[in-house]
């Protein structure tokens, strides 16, 4: 059974940083794509950013400049650092990974998500 742990959410001021983490676990063949999503309250889920297993990646236009993603192939983890953070950022984020696993076919697997909430 695959499963996508996040960690580092949680509560800090308009302008400060945060790193999530998520990793990938279980009987793995391939990761492919990788990524954070966000939820607003009362909004739809919208991308965040996504990195390739080959490393190019594509970010949303509200956080361009802001966000970076990264990922450790060997660790099957996926990051992403948030700095300049706004209100507008509060959001649940969710991680997201195109993977294979032993005797199906690719798709996509969800973390549960994680809480960032940005305090003015």
């Amino acid at each position: 059974q695959v499963q996508l742990v996040e960690s580092g959410g949680g509560l800090v001021q308009a302008g400060g940083s945060l790193r999530l983490s998520c990793a990938a676990s279980g009987i793995i063949r391939r990761v492919n794509a990788m990524g954070w999503y966000r939820q607003g309250s009362g909004k739809q889920r919208e991308l965040v950013a996504t990195i390739t297993s080959g490393g190019p990646t594509n970010y949303g236009d509200s956080v361009k400049g802001r966000v970076t993603i990264s990922r450790d192939n060997a660790k099957n983890t996926v990051f992403l650092q948030m700095n300049s953070l706004k209100p507008a950022d509060t959001a649940v984020y969710y991680c997201n990974a195109q993977l294979q696993t032993i005797g199906l076919p690719s798709r996509d697997y969800w973390g549960q998500g994680t809480q960032v909430t940005v305090s003015s």
